[in-house]
């Protein structure tokens, strides 16, 4: 059975041209959501995936903004709304070393060099040069780790643990 990963949420359309609003889930959406690029819409309470082709991509806001072929006006795509955007496993494309999907990342325990577990990574965000990694420790508390060389020492998605050495600060 084929596995799927996330890419975004249609969350609305934009104008009447059938262009849609996406929240985007996805680690690369300048790849993701290239033209010519194949995507599978699942819309609440069904299992078949809608399959959609790229037409054109640009990004406005926070949104990324989609339009697909053969769907030229608002009226086409409105029903699309609440769907999940989706692609399968056999589409992601190898990394780099050191270069790590969010599905791999997300659920991690992380820990110091020095054995103390700090939590689990709850969530990525991209605010710009690097993501930051949302820990939630075991207190509930949200601890946020920069995905850098200098705090980050040791990844391993195979075991599940990220190893850092914080920097002075950033636990407290």
């Amino acid at each position: 059975m084929e596995k799927w990963f996330n890419v975004g949420k249609i969350v609305n359309t934009h104008g009447i041209r059938g262009e849609v609003r996406v929240i985007s889930k996805t680690d690369f959406p300048e790849q993701r959501y290239k033209v010519g690029n194949t995507l599978y819409l699942f819309m609440p309470g069904s299992n078949k995936p809608i399959e959609l082709t790229v037409k054109t991509h640009r990004t406005h806001k926070n949104f990324n903004l989609l339009t697909f072929e053969g769907l030229e006006n608002i009226n086409e795509v409105e029903k699309f709304r609440d769907g999940i955007i989706k692609v399968p496993e056999s589409q992601l494309i190898d990394l780099d070393e050191d270069e790590f999907y969010y599905h791999e990342i997300i659920g991690c325990i992380v820990a110091t060099t020095k054995g103390e577990e700090i939590g689990k990574v709850s969530e990525i965000l991209s605010p710009g040069a690097n993501d930051v990694w949302v820990v939630k420790s075991k207190g509930g508390k949200e601890i946020l780790i920069p995905y850098i060389k200098d705090v980050v020492k040791k990844v391993d998605i195979q075991e599940k643990v990220i190893l850092i050495e914080p920097m002075e600060g950033l636990l407290s």
